[in-house]
């Protein structure tokens, strides 16, 4: 299955943040609309980088409560990994596992298409696991 076909089941929605909210302001909006990242995207609406719970706590860890006053853009994640639209599964799934990461903003070009999580891969691989499943049941049943 291709990225785009998972964008397409579960939608483009994408929550966003300036680089100049604050990290306590992003943690709240994390906690509220209960997801594990935002992608922060300058004026222009280039991205600037993503912020994930990850980059908060270590942030808090390194600098205690005075942290949640900073700007996004001093613990957020300025090297992204994307992903395309005509990426499969296996590959970001790879990519993911190898970088050691959750969430991948989704790019068509330079606009941003989405965002897919690795429970997002995760619940496709079980769908799938569990068609190939029937699908056998069925055909020894059919003997």
């Amino acid at each position: 299955m291709l990225v785009s076909q998972i964008l397409k089941d579960k939608g483009d929605l994408v929550f966003t943040a300036s680089p100049h909210e604050t990290v306590g302001a992003a943690a709240a909006l994390l906690h509220t609309r209960r997801v594990g990242a935002m992608v922060v995207l300058e004026e222009d609406e280039t991205i600037a980088g993503i912020l994930s719970e990850r980059d908060i706590v270590r942030v808090i860890a390194e600098g205690g409560a005075a942290a949640l006053s900073k700007p996004i853009s001093t613990c957020m994640t300025r090297d992204v990994v994307f992903a395309q639209p005509e990426e499969t599964v296996d590959a970001l799934l790879a990519r993911m596992t190898d970088r050691r990461i959750r969430h991948l903003p989704v790019c068509k070009g330079k606009r941003l298409a989405g965002i897919i999580s690795i429970g997002d891969l995760v619940k496709y691989k079980i769908s799938e696991a569990q068609a190939e499943a029937e699908g056998l049941k069925a055909y020894i049943a059919a003997g």
